[in-house]
């Protein structure tokens, strides 16, 4: 379990394909600090560590998950949203995130406030967002506004923007979306038949 507050960012170094998994190969300055086995979300998507050496952290990627998330569109040299999961004795910064990715999401809109800045999201299809709810995108835990059926908002502070790799989000950039845990089991009793 993660809570969305992002750790570091690391860089994709390689990507190889094996079979139908894709294996990435990722530098960070937490890498050598991994355990093979351990659970590390990158940007958003709950994945196991395989091999750990040299600064660098291997971690493997199924077919479903390619399809779910935007792990497809990683290249060497990407940056990586990079959290370690929640001890028991930690605190909760942010919501509690599983690194279970529910949907993707294109950025439509990027306005520099003056101090923050606003992204504009339109989702693939109508999701489980709620106003002055929390959402998981890329990894990070936010908070949503301007929420329509497809649309929500979210504001950027300028620590967040300089410590995640939404400094290189653009208009028409994919992203990971999480939505929130207990949201999607209140939607599954009151709609159960």
């Amino acid at each position: 379990m993660f809570t969305g507050i992002v750790e570091t960012v690391g860089k994709v170094e390689e990507i190889r394909q094996d079979g139908s998994n894709v294996d990435f190969i990722i530098s960070s300055s937490i890498s050598d600090e991994l355990k093979i086995d351990q659970s590390v979300s990158h940007n958003g998507v709950c994945m196991t560590v395989t091999k750990v050496a040299e600064g660098k952290h291997w971690v493997t990627a199924i077919d479903e998950t390619m399809r779910k998330s935007v792990l497809g569109k990683l290249k060497v040299g990407s940056q990586v949203n990079l959290e370690r999961c929640m001890k028991a004795d930690g605190r909760f910064d942010g919501h509690i995130v599983q690194g279970h990715v529910d949907t993707t999401a294109r950025v439509t809109e990027i306005k520099d406030e003056n101090g923050s800045w606003l992204f504009g999201f339109e989702l693939k299809e109508e999701g489980l967002v709620v106003e002055k709810g929390s959402i998981c995108v890329n990894g990070i835990s936010l908070t949503c506004f301007n929420v329509e059926k497809k649309y929500f908002s979210v504001a950027i502070i300028p620590y967040t923007f300089e410590h995640t790799n939404f400094n290189q989000l653009a208009v028409g950039s994919s992203v990971n979306i999480e939505f929130d845990i207990i949201g999607k089991y209140i939607h599954v009793i009151v709609n159960r038949k």
